[in-house]
């Protein structure tokens, strides 16, 4: 028998489709596989056994009379602690929200709910989700696949490591500046960032509105699109056919390799080779205003995040992880005025990317500059930790800003990924796209 636990989401709703995986077993083998593993604690905040087994058993009964809701039904899922769940408590990884339960699941939990799939439990992440590295005193820090002294990239960090260890089929996780594909990245993944408002927040815990987003964590781009899909209750995108033959892609060199380490700079450059021998026409391309829209960063977010969350935190900021509340905290220093200017500059902006990138089927680059940093020293060091959190989120942050979707890929150097974007809305074509990438990356 195959080993259940290392195959894709894909393969297993298809043996459940066929018959040859029960719901109910394939449900148990994960949960005493999360049971049994020493490092369940750092990746799971809760399991949810209740909920999973009668899931599980709803699947098996559906599979066995012929009527399964969708092509993961019965598949065993994470999902990042800021996504509500019923009864079970969702705490954001902070001492904040402490206790809070809601009544009700999220919109996206509900919708994945009603294709099938089984929810394991609620994964650790970083305090409020505002952090790349995934590093979280307050709660815990899951670990890194490729470097057991390292971070894991956040914010979804629990989430990557249910699945890099595992002890989930997918994960569901959000990236407001990268925080689905970093934690991709480093953990050898699939992430796909989708477009704001593609997925609904409603009963997601917010960091900031205006560029918060939902998206899977996963062993394939397959998963990722039938995860988007019963994400969204829609339709998966159509993945047959695919090719790199004759498509037009950019490589985007501005701001991207600023201070980028040797071992990101050289998988990415053996990936566009490969990208390259596998049909891809590959042209380079520069748009110095990102370096505008790049420095507008820490008033956008900021200010946002402050402005969400300055109540809750004034009123016990000792229960905050102190880099994470000082972060928070910057957006005292910016004005109404200065933020209302910041967002006409990236509209501005914006027009300009879309039209230096129009024709283009991907725009591409390194999805981080940098490996995981070392867990010890960021302990210890502010500064390493304010420069390597800033450098973790660089470049998915362009994706970001430019209101883009993207798709980061694993290069086979361990922790080392590809991004791929599009413009917003496009994540079928994206999704395309990635599958052939990642044939000619395999």
């Amino acid at each position: 028998m195959q080993d259940w636990l290392k195959m894709t989401a894909t393969a297993l709703g298809q043996g459940i489709g066929s018959g040859g995986i029960d719901p109910g077993a394939l449900t148990e083998t994960y949960l005493d596989a999360i049971e049994a593993h020493p490092l369940r604690d750092r990746i799971y905040a809760r399991v949810t056994q209740e909920r999973a087994r009668a899931e599980a058993a709803a699947s098996a009964a559906r599979a066995a009379a012929g009527r399964r809701l969708s092509a993961l039904d019965g598949v065993p899922v994470s999902w990042k602690d800021l996504f509500d769940t019923a009864g079970t408590e969702t705490e954001a990884g902070s001492g904040l929200l402490k206790g809070r339960v809601p009544d009700r699941d999220a919109r996206v939990l509900a919708n994945a709910t009603a294709a099938g799939l089984v929810c394991l439990g609620k994964t650790h992440m970083s305090e409020l989700a505002f952090s790349g590295l995934g590093h979280n005193p307050s709660t815990a820090t899951p670990p890194c696949i490729n470097d057991p002294a390292a971070v894991p990239g956040g914010s979804s960090s629990g989430a990557a490591a249910s699945v890099a260890f595992d002890l989930a089929a997918a994960g569901a996780g959000s990236d407001t500046g990268g925080s689905v594909r970093i934690p991709s990245a480093w953990n050898d993944l699939v992430g796909l960032k989708t477009t704001v408002g593609r997925l609904s927040l409603e009963g997601v815990v917010p960091l900031a509105l205006k560029f918060d987003t939902v998206g899977p964590l996963c062993r394939s781009v397959s998963d990722a699109a039938l995860m988007l899909a019963a994400l969204e209750g829609g339709k998966p995108a159509d993945l047959t056919g695919v090719s790199l033959k004759g498509r037009r892609i950019a490589l985007l060199e501005t701001v991207a390799f600023d201070d980028i380490r040797d071992a990101p700079l050289g998988a990415f450059q053996d990936a566009v080779i490969r990208l390259s021998a596998a049909g891809a026409k590959i042209s380079r391309i520069s748009v110095p205003e990102l370096e505008e829209a790049m420095a507008l960063t820490t008033c956008l977010y900021t200010s946002e995040a402050y402005g969400l969350w300055k109540d809750v935190i004034e009123a016990a900021p000792d229960k905050m992880y102190p880099e994470i509340l000082q972060r928070f905290r910057l957006g005292k220093n910016h004005s109404a005025p200065e933020y209302v200017a910041a967002w006409a500059t990236l509209e501005k902006v914006r027009r300009v990317y879309d039209a230096a990138t129009a024709g283009f089927d991907a725009v591409i680059l390194p999805t981080a500059p940098i490996l995981p940093p070392d867990l010890e020293r960021l302990n210890t060091d502010h500064d390493y930790y304010v420069t390597e959190n800033l450098l973790s989120l660089r470049n998915t942050r362009i994706g970001n800003l430019m209101g883009l979707c993207a798709l980061s890929l694993p290069t086979g150097v361990p922790s080392c990924g590809l991004m791929m974007m599009a413009p917003p809305d496009q994540e079928a074509a994206l999704l395309r796209i990635g599958a052939a990438a990642e044939a000619a990356l395999a």
